[in-house]
């Protein structure tokens, strides 16, 4: 069956949002003597994951209590803002839009973030006109966001497309299982974090959307 839709991960995969959390958090934890457990920190990249890993409260733990979580966290937030407000789209991302809105493909973003999140970054991209259908935590239940395959299968039923003509891109190894579970044909595209942890069971691996070749699949 050809294609008629492409969803799109946010978070590590439009906009590397992904990189500059945990380089915060490393910088943080190294100003301290510690490392970051980027095993751990995995665990909860691009979804709820399989952990309630919190980097704050685990570095505050380190320091037997002397340094504060809250004040960890807004430290490591303000950096992290910084580095994303400067990035742009990730390479390959415009160029696949534009020729998926050449071919008359629906298009749609599905995100564990939310809404407030997700819609500015695209906005400030100058990608949100180009999705026909953006979905995110707020418009699933609560605690089924990612590796849970809500998220895209109410992408499927706003798209109006069936599983098989969709093709889900995806960053991080709860995405891959959320889009497996949907029973949708999943392209991998690790970041410089994810690609730490694997990608088991995608259907295709790429280093960058810029390999991607749309004509393969029309």
């Amino acid at each position: 069956m050809p294609i008629k839709s492409l969803i799109f991960d946010f978070d590590g995969l439009i906009l590397d949002t992904e990189t500059p959390e945990f380089l915060a958090w490393q910088s943080i934890y190294r100003k301290y003597g510690q490392e970051i457990p980027i095993d751990e920190w995995g665990k909860i990249i691009g979804g709820a994951g399989i952990s309630n890993f919190d980097a704050a409260l685990h570095l505050s733990h380190l320091s037997q209590g002397q340094l504060d979580a809250a004040s960890l966290r807004l430290r490591q937030r303000s950096e992290t803002d910084r580095m994303i407000a400067e990035s742009s789209a990730l390479p390959g991302v415009i160029e696949l839009i534009d020729e998926a809105k050449q071919h008359q493909l629906k298009l749609a973003v599905a995100s564990s973030s939310r809404h407030v999140w997700v819609d500015g970054h695209l906005k400030r991209l100058g990608l949100f006109e180009a999705f026909d259908n953006i979905v995110c935590a707020d418009d699933v239940a609560v605690g089924r966001t990612k590796p849970n395959p809500d998220l895209f299968l109410l992408a499927l039923d706003k798209l109006e497309v069936q599983k098989e003509a969709a093709v889900v891109f995806e960053d991080s190894p709860n995405g891959v299982r959320a889009a497996k579970s949907a029973g949708i044909f999943v392209v991998a595209v690790p970041n410089p974090v994810t690609s730490q942890l694997g990608v088991d069971g995608a259907d295709l691996v790429l280093k960058s959307l810029e390999k991607f070749n749309l004509k393969m699949f029309l």
